[in-house]
């Protein structure tokens, strides 16, 4: 039933969607695994949206690029101009070998390693791309129900467009995420991820070299596999990381508090700051992934963010849509 803003002009529900009634809640977090961009906590107001039930499959996104003919920013090879731009200033060019058609890919060391360094198990493997999710030889004829993966922002933007979409603003993820319930820490409350049955696709052992899989998967899992949050939302924490529409900023709750008001509706800060990567802009990510655990990121929390640059893609990032109710609509 919807709620009765919209009268008698309610839009059709949108196939796949559900429904999240406008309200207010506070954003971020201080609790903990608590970041410094997850702070200070701050009071957010939204309108009502729709937003996808699942993140997009890849049997979904397999039907947008029938549709269109798109190709993703993973099947085509960079520019030198495009990769140093995405380097630090004064960094030597890469060699000519390396602007392929390339995506980044999970591989796991034989070992155990420190965690400062990503690189360590993270490939930029040639011939990666959403339909070929870990490389040459590889296929997604059997996970058809799985999120899509090696999209960048910019391919999510352009499904997104093609269904008449956006991507979610940060805030409507998180107020999505966490299921009409204020401040739980996690997206079934406040219990641990390690307790009790699995409830979301994580890493379980010692991150990155022994996952367990006690919880079935060791990459992606179906969209559907673990149990929806209580707005009915599946895969909100965990499987993958999902774009969202804002810039990422390590300051933007600060900015945000500063207005000593509600924030109504907000769609990120204008400009994007990474100090651990000041020269490259960042989109947020929202969610956690399969590689997510307390011993690494604890990046399935409703409050966690995470961002990578816009072109980047990865085979543990996805994206779900929303459809904004137009003015109209309401009484």
């Amino acid at each position: 039933i919807l709620p009765s803003r919209f009268g008698t002009a309610a839009p059709e529900a949108p196939e796949g969607m559900v429904w999240i009634p406008g309200g207010e809640f506070t954003m971020g977090w201080n609790g903990q695994f608590a970041r410094r961009d997850e702070s200070p906590l701050h009071r957010v107001k939204l309108d009502g949206y729709w937003i996808k039930r699942t993140p997009v499959t890849n049997a979904e996104f397999a039907a947008f690029i029938d549709a269109t003919g798109y190709v993703t920013t993973a099947e085509k090879a960079p520019t030198m101009e495009e990769i140093m731009k995405s380097l630090p200033p004064g960094s030597p060019p890469p060699q000519q070998s390396a602007l392929v058609a390339a995506s980044m890919v999970f591989t796991p060391p034989n070992r155990s390693v420190g965690l400062d360094n990503p690189l360590v198990w993270w490939q930029w493997k040639e011939g990666a791309s959403w339909k070929r999710p870990k490389g040459p030889g590889s296929g997604i004829r059997k996970i058809m129900d799985h999120p899509v993966v090696h999209v960048s922002w910019h391919d999510a933007k352009a499904y997104a467009e093609w269904k008449g979409m956006n991507l979610p603003t940060e805030a409507q993820f998180e107020y999505a995420a966490r299921g009409g319930h204020e401040q739980w820490q996690n997206t079934w409350g406040d219990e641990p991820v390690t307790d009790g049955e699995p409830k979301i696709n994580i890493w379980e052992g010692q991150f990155p070299n022994i996952n367990t899989k006690k919880d079935g998967y060791y990459t992606t899992s179906p969209v559907t596999a673990f149990p929806p949050n209580d707005y009915g939302l599946y895969d909100m924490a965990g499987n993958v990381w999902e774009w969202t529409a804002d810039w990422y900023h390590v300051d933007a709750y600060r900015m945000n508090a500063r207005k000593g008001k509600i924030i109504e509706n907000p769609q990120g800060p204008p400009i994007s700051y990474d100090p651990q990567e000041p020269h490259l802009p960042k989109r947020v990510t929202r969610g956690g992934s399969f590689l997510c655990s307390d011993s690494y990121c604890s990046g399935y929390r409703p409050a966690a963010r995470m961002k990578s640059d816009p072109y980047t893609s990865l085979s543990h990032t996805g994206f779900r849509v929303v459809k904004n109710v137009p003015a109209a609509h309401e009484e």
